[in-house]
């Protein structure tokens, strides 16, 4: 489970800054992109995110992407049942410096050409396939 929560606190999407909530801004920003997580709960403290919700492995997976790949955010904590939903042997994967969506496709199916299953499958964290950066955790779909 570890592979999953665990982030890197410096890169990633800056969405608060000095003065602000940064648990609102994170449940604000995983109810706008909705990745079909219901009753969303966000606290967070020193960069640790604890999140809450109610929705399939998939869409708590697509949440905790989400909230690790926010800048400032070092780790995120669920608990209980959903902590081993989430862990269901789903593939993760670390952007590197100079990784392509394709490339990644390449080296986890053998074929640079279905870089678009994991775009698809990251739709929350990848807004353009070609906009991907070092650090970035992304999910790698079964095909």
């Amino acid at each position: 489970m570890s592979g999953l929560f665990d982030f890197v606190k410096s890169i990633g999407k800056k969405i608060f800054g000095a003065g602000e909530d940064p648990a609102a801004k994170i449940k604000a920003m995983i109810e706008k992109d909705n990745p079909g997580l219901k009753d969303v709960g966000v606290t967070f403290k020193d960069g640790v995110v604890s999140l809450a919700g109610s929705g399939s492995t998939e869409a708590l997976q697509k949440a905790v992407l989400m909230a690790g790949n926010v800048m400032g955010v070092g780790e995120v904590k669920i608990e209980g049942e959903q902590a081993k939903a989430v862990d269901d042997g789903t593939q993760y994967y670390v952007i590197k410096s100079g990784d392509t969506l394709s490339a990644v496709a390449k080296q986890f199916y053998g074929d640079a050409n279905k870089y678009n299953a994991i775009f698809e499958a990251n739709r929350e964290v990848i807004k353009d396939a070609d906009l991907i950066f070092p650090g970035q955790k992304i999910r790698i779909p079964k095909l």
